[in-house]
């Protein structure tokens, strides 16, 4: 595979990303890299076949970090707001504080799901007070519909201005708690109430405050300081049997992301041919049950007989004279339902749902006639965990799982690169990370994985979170595992 002359230039870690590499002795990915570049945003080389790299595993892979603190509908922090009415229709050359209003209207309900209907007609403007209760940078979005055209202004900043069929043009104030200050909301049509919501945008972690407030990840932002979107990479996700729930170029959009970012930009920018991140995965799934390979077979322990591919119930009691070949009990609900679950479900659905976007890559990557499949990410791990007799084979199940997916997408070479738990601590016993230590290609027990797969260190970046809690939904753990990840693929692919 060609790749662009900025290769050696791609691979951005952040401070903590640069401290997990320095720390682990299990990636053969190096620290001294400068951060990730703007991409181009060109068109990929179509001639090329799309470069596919498929993200698999449970809620880390899914991705909870957060994009900003999260919109509110405003209420209570807006004090004595009154609406005032003008006659005739907006006039941006009329000075309505100067001019008497017709009518005046004292709101008693502004915000929330049912505000105080206003008195219609002319132009309105409502006037009052704003105490926020926390101290931050927010953002304004004044009205719903068509009440969104109005012209915003917070302790004499505009804030928001959305002018008749055009898009909304914002600006965040830094405001303090406690302090109360002056707000005016002028209508710009007859649709007028007072619906709104905000936004605080400077919440620690948050993508938001990561990019626009501490410079971090510059890449993710456009030279208009927007959110950048690529137009050589995309992003298709499905979930479960249900999609496509992204199928665009990938830029930043929703309100949590995952390191599919942190991916997409480091291959994006070394990869001259198309690239496709397709991500498939949902939350609370275990590698030895709900994503348990094909080719995985039944194992006796204490007593039990545990689930091979296809089986259920997890596990049954075992006959000692049968051993493994103990027949399972009917599984059924406390209904007597059988219940349509089974060792392998996740991984034939996750698998599945690839295939079928691969299928039809056209309608997935405009233009594409067709792909290779390069290489797998998976990061997960944490369900096992919570079980001793499923963590003390996770590496078996490992192996076996990175095995079945080369098969099943007929990719002997792809590479896979996974990432630990976060509170997974070398030398801590786990045995769920252990396995995952087991089979990095340069370190590891495995000489056909030489080269082909690694194990990324990520308890350092985790900054002190956990899988179970989503990292604290902190973005930035987020996107330094994904710029970890992603330069971990190019390193192999490099040395192809």
């Amino acid at each position: 595979m060609k790749q662009k002359s900025i290769t050696r230039r791609v691979f951005a870690l952040s401070s903590i990303a640069v401290t997990a590499f320095a720390l682990s002795p299990f990636s053969s990915v190096v620290a001294a890299e400068p951060p990730i570049p703007k991409g181009d945003s060109k068109p990929a080389d179509m001639t090329k076949p799309v470069q596919v790299f498929i993200l698999l595993g449970q809620s880390n892979m899914v991705g909870m970090g957060a994009l900003a603190g999260g919109s509110s509908r405003w209420g209570k922090e807006f004090i004595d707001p009154v609406v005032s009415v003008y006659l005739g229709a907006y006039n941006p050359a009329t000075d309505y504080d100067a001019l008497k209003p017709e009518k005046t209207l004292a709101l008693q309900s502004f915000g929330g799901g049912e505000p105080t209907p206003y008195p219609g007609g002319g132009t309105q403007i409502v006037r009052g007070l704003l105490q926020p209760a926390v101290t931050g940078l927010y953002e304004f979005n004044p009205g719903y519909g068509a009440s969104e055209d109005n012209i915003m202004v917070v302790n004499g900043v505009e804030v928001h201005r959305k002018e008749p069929g055009a898009k909304a043009v914002k600006k965040s104030v830094k405001l303090t708690a406690g302090e109360k200050v002056p707000f005016k909301i002028t209508y710009l049509t007859e649709q007028a109430n007072g619906l709104g919501w905000m936004m605080r945008m400077d919440v620690p972690g948050t993508l938001n405050t990561l990019v626009r407030q501490q410079g971090k990840y510059p890449y993710l932002l456009d030279s208009d300081g927007n959110w950048a979107v690529r137009q050589d990479v995309r992003f298709v996700r499905y979930m479960a049997g249900n999609g496509p729930l992204n199928n665009e170029w990938m830029g930043i959009r929703g309100g949590t992301i995952g390191p599919e970012h942190g991916i997409g930009h480091a291959l994006g920018n070394a990869i001259e041919a198309p690239v496709m991140i397709l991500k498939c995965c949902i939350g609370n799934r275990g590698l030895a049950w709900d994503l348990l390979p094909p080719g995985s077979e039944r194992f006796v322990e204490d007593g039990k007989v545990y689930a091979g591919y296809k089986d259920r119930p997890p596990f049954w009691d075992a006959d000692p004279a049968k051993g493994v070949a103990t027949e399972p009990p009917k599984w059924v609900d406390k209904s007597g339902k059988p219940i349509e679950w089974w060792a392998g479900l996740q991984y034939d659905l996750d698998i599945g749902d690839a295939k079928k976007a691969l299928a039809d890559i056209a309608k997935h990557y405009p233009d594409a006639t067709k792909y290779e499949v390069v290489g797998f990410f998976f990061w997960q791990g944490e369900k096992d965990g919570g079980n001793a007799v499923h963590a003390a084979h996770y590496e078996k199940n490992l192996v076996t799982f990175i095995k079945a997916l080369r098969k099943d997408f007929t990719a002997p070479d792809a590479k896979f690169v996974l990432g630990t738990m976060g509170e997974a601590v070398k030398g801590g016993g786990d045995k769920v990370l252990e396995g995952q230590l087991a089979v990095d290609g340069a370190s590891g027990k495995y000489p056909d994985f030489k080269g082909n797969v690694t194990t990324v260190y990520t308890h350092p970046m985790a900054q002190g979170g956990a899988g179970n809690g989503h990292y604290n939904r902190n973005a930035e753990v987020y996107m330094d595992v994904g710029e970890a990840m992603g330069k971990a693929m190019l390193e192999m692919i490099k040395s192809k």
